[in-house]
């Protein structure tokens, strides 16, 4: 497996029909590539679970690794848009309400987003154009 502690990956729920929203919103608008995507499903995903000490079955949190560094639930959204830059690191302000205020929306909504978005049977496959962006 190649290393992936020098890039930005965004891990993500491969069945989650938001969660494969958001990946698509951000491939979109990666206009710089800074951003990588693994599912926390595939290989890379389970391996930096694992290395992290993390849950590698349950798949309800938001994980942003920026260069070796863990980001999770709304401060890992926050950091990927702060990445992103543009007009979206604005959003990034967000980071002065408390943790537990952003956390506590983002666990509602994760914990309701099967049911509200719906799933899908397996994960995402990127296009051959797409791949350089998946570990």
């Amino acid at each position: 497996m190649e290393n992936y502690k020098d890039k930005n990956i965004v891990l993500f729920d491969g069945v989650c029909n938001l969660c494969n929203g958001a990946v698509n919103f951000l491939i979109d608008r990666d206009k710089d590539n800074k951003l990588h995507f693994a599912s926390l499903q595939s290989e890379v995903g389970q391996a930096i679970l694992k290395e992290y000490q993390m849950d590698m079955a349950n798949f309800d949190t938001f994980i942003f690794l920026k260069k070796g560094t863990l980001f999770m639930r709304s401060g890992g959204a926050l950091e990927v848009v702060r990445i992103l830059g543009g007009a979206w690191a604005w959003l990034s302000v967000f980071k002065i309400v408390p943790t537990f205020l952003r956390d506590g929306i983002y666990t509602l909504i994760s914990k309701n987003r099967y049911k509200i978005f719906g799933k899908q049977e397996s994960c995402r496959m990127p296009t051959p154009e797409l791949k350089a962006k998946f570990l």
